[in-house]
């Protein structure tokens, strides 16, 4: 379905990354993939999992720090010459803002969470466009406490928030060349990053509880909604923000 396509996902940080779970689906449906790992203290998680799905790339990227988005950008250009698609699957917020009160969130914390979850995906966006093709498209991650108060979500609330309305307003800017965007959401999972939030494990309950379904989704759920994304499939589609978390967002 996706031979030929090739393309960039960020943040995979283990086997049980969402990122992973989409690198993995998008690479079985016949798509190159390029993978990044965060720091050195990351790569010898990441290099194997690279090699489990025949990543062609493998580059390091910190948001963070200066120029190093911009040479990834390069080297793809360098190896591939274009981009079909972007995986943005990154998400911080330092514990002490994630942890606490909106109302008691730091200002760097804040501008901290926007840049990493936020503003990184508009970045990638602007690095990406030139190399991409009509049919191009870019995809990050979500959550439902972006429309909904829940509890314990906290800073991450208002960032992805700001997240899925850059996601539409990218959409518009983009549509002209032919280039879709979209959020995805999926329902609360067992990674890393989820890790850090506040009494996690009875989000995971509420989760099981409220959804239609009475379970969670896994990672391979999210990859297949992904790998439809970037097929023709949904070439009707864009500024849309996907939700694979069981039905949890219809449930008051």
């Amino acid at each position: 379905m996706l031979k030929g396509k090739r393309g960039l996902v960020v943040g995979v940080a283990n086997a049980d990354s969402i990122a992973f779970g989409c690198a993995a689906k998008l690479r079985a449906f016949g798509a190159e993939i390029a993978l990044t790992y965060l720091n050195d203290k990351a790569r010898p998680h990441v290099e194997p999992l690279a090699r489990q799905i025949d990543a062609t790339l493998v580059l390091p990227l910190d948001v963070t720090q200066p120029g190093q988005m911009k040479a990834v950008f390069e080297q793809i250009q360098v190896a591939w010459g274009r981009i079909d698609f972007v995986i943005h699957s990154i998400a911080f917020a330092p514990k002490d803002d994630l942890h606490g009160r909106i109302l008691d969130c730091s200002k760097a914390g804040f501008l901290q969470a926007m840049q990493v979850s936020c503003h990184s995906f508009i970045e990638m966006a602007h690095c990406a466009e030139s190399l991409m093709n009509p049919g191009g498209v870019l995809i990050t991650m979500s959550y439902h406490g972006a429309d909904k108060v829940v509890h314990n979500y906290n800073l991450m609330g208002p960032v992805k928030a700001a997240l899925q309305s850059a996601v539409r307003y990218m959409a518009e800017e983009l549509g002209e060349r032919g280039i879709r965007v979209y959020a995805v959401s999926p329902g609360p999972l067992r990674t890393r990053a989820a890790s850090g939030i506040a009494h996690f494990d009875e989000m995971i309950d509420m989760a099981v509880t409220r959804s239609p379904g009475h379970r969670l989704v896994d990672i391979g759920e999210v990859g297949r909604a992904v790998a439809f994304l970037v097929g023709g499939g949904a070439s009707g589609m864009t500024g849309d923000v996907i939700y694979v978390d069981a039905g949890l967002h219809n449930m008051a």
